[in-house]
């Protein structure tokens, strides 16, 4: 069942120590800003039944150990609804955090922009827009939580606007309201169990364990660090292999360690992002979100081993794009035997997906550590790469193109497959003598490093 407990009920369930901030002073004209008959005597109703002055409660509060800035809406005041004191109040809270330096945890709980005072209600959707804007410019995170129900413009700005959200089991979660959707609109697309798989949230979580989920939320996205991510050690084979063709069919043998292996051996906890925000989702072929190495947070994007889809390579600049303006370190992993190359994948952009990849990758200042574990196939594995800061694993290679599809269009024979692979020198140890590849650590054994920094 969707979460309906009041403004501070909800807080309660997260911090121990919620202080509510100043409220911003002024006065409202009779009926308000439209004169709008009997709008004073709704209000008056809503703060005798919710012992709220407005429709959102905003304070400070400790979430698991972080202090936080909590913008709890309260649904039983006139339904969540933002007028023009509640952007008094959203502003008044944003600049507040900004000036401490802390986190923004909007809970969403709204039916929208409030109908008795027009367009000047709709216009506080720029305002908390504008806030929002400022303070993830300021390098600091929002997370936010979304309630039962999370509709309209609060939905669209404090809501899906957030850099990670987070949804209440069962909760209704869409732009359109209940009574404002077409005639026979599917009910179960409004939840969040569909913005879920629509790549809009990033996970469901049940109200008993939000304060922990989200206090590792607020752990991870606020510890910046300069330093590069440690490479990861080989978790497969340790020897080199000989030919071009052993070194692709090592990378492609079923039991060779893939990424969520590397995930594991490398994090003491993580948490995942979900989505890419345009109404997909990859999960089978990318892995995207932030989790502890060594004490400090390393943000990572990794591939599985499978054809990458169009979602797959928007999320992974989503993660980056995050992580950079957070100052976190991130680790890529590349294996994949290239992006996904059907209609399907066509249809929902794999081009300009792979294309705005490859400018995240450029132009991220924060310090991007990569590792090839298996496939490297073409531009598909080579977006999610960093230029000069590359390893590879024994059990792996990199190629500008999968040596079947070169042979074929070189018009070999099958029988010349093999005898490519080697031409196109896609070992890791071709690839550290071209340059490529930097090497003389743990992830890959016995060429000196200097040799290949020299020549990237």
């Amino acid at each position: 069942m969707a979460d309906r407990l009041s403004a501070r009920a909800f807080l309660a369930l997260l911090t121990d120590d919620f202080t509510e901030l100043p409220r911003p002073e002024g006065e409202s004209p009779p009926d308000g800003p439209l004169g709008w008959h009997g709008y004073d005597a709704s209000r008056a109703r809503a703060a005798e039944r919710t012992g709220e002055e407005e429709s959102v409660v905003c304070g400070t509060g400790h979430v698991e150990g972080v202090r936080a800035v909590l913008l709890a809406f309260e649904f039983g005041f006139l339904g969540g609804s933002l007028g023009r004191r509640t952007g008094d109040r959203l502003e008044a809270a944003y600049t507040y955090a900004r000036e401490h330096r802390l986190p923004v945890v909007p809970l969403v709980a709204t039916g929208g922009s409030r109908m008795q005072e027009g367009m000047l209600a709709l216009t506080q959707l720029q305002r908390v827009a504008r806030q929002s804007a400022l303070t993830r410019r300021a390098g600091l995170p929002q997370i936010a939580v979304v309630r039962d129900p999370a509709t309209g413009g609060g939905w669209a700005t404090l809501g899906a606007g957030a850099d990670v959200v987070l949804a209440l089991p069962g909760a209704q979660v869409g732009f359109a309201g209940s009574r404002v959707r077409p005639p026979g609109a599917d009910p179960a697309a409004y939840t969040a169990e569909a913005q879920v798989a629509a790549g809009s949230v990033d996970a469901v979580v049940p109200a008993g364990e939000l304060r922990g989920t989200l206090g590792r939320w607020l752990r991870l996205l606020t510890a910046p660090s300069s330093d590069p991510a440690p490479v990861p050690g080989p978790l497969g084979a340790t020897g080199l292999p000989d030919t071009g063709w052993d070194a692709v069919r090592r990378a492609r043998a079923p039991e060779r360690p893939r990424a969520r292996a590397y995930l594991d051996a490398y994090f003491t906890h993580r948490a995942a992002l979900s989505g890419d925000r345009c109404g997909g989702t990859d999960p089978d072929g990318m892995l995207c979100g932030f989790g502890e190495h060594a004490g400090r947070t390393v943000a990572y994007a990794a591939q599985t081993g499978t054809a990458t889809r169009p979602a797959g390579y928007r999320t992974a600049a989503r993660l980056i794009r995050l992580a950079d303006r957070l100052g976190i370190p991130v680790l890529t992993l590349v294996d994949t035997p290239g992006a996904a190359g059907d209609a399907e994948a066509e249809r929902q952009g794999v081009g300009p997906a792979i294309a705005d990849l490859f400018v995240a990758m450029a132009s991220a200042d924060t310090p991007v550590t990569t590792l090839v574990i298996g496939e490297g196939g073409s531009g598909g594995a080579l977006a999610l790469a960093a230029p000069g800061s590359t390893w590879a694993t024994p059990d792996s290679y990199f190629s500008v193109i999968a040596p079947e599809l070169a042979a074929a269009i070189l018009k070999r024979p099958p029988k010349e497959v093999a005898a490519t692979a080697g031409q196109l020198r896609l070992r890791p140890q071709d690839l550290a003598e071209l340059g490529l590849i930097r090497t003389g650590d743990q992830s890959f054994p016995g060429t000196d490093d200097r040799r290949s920094e020299e020549r990237m």
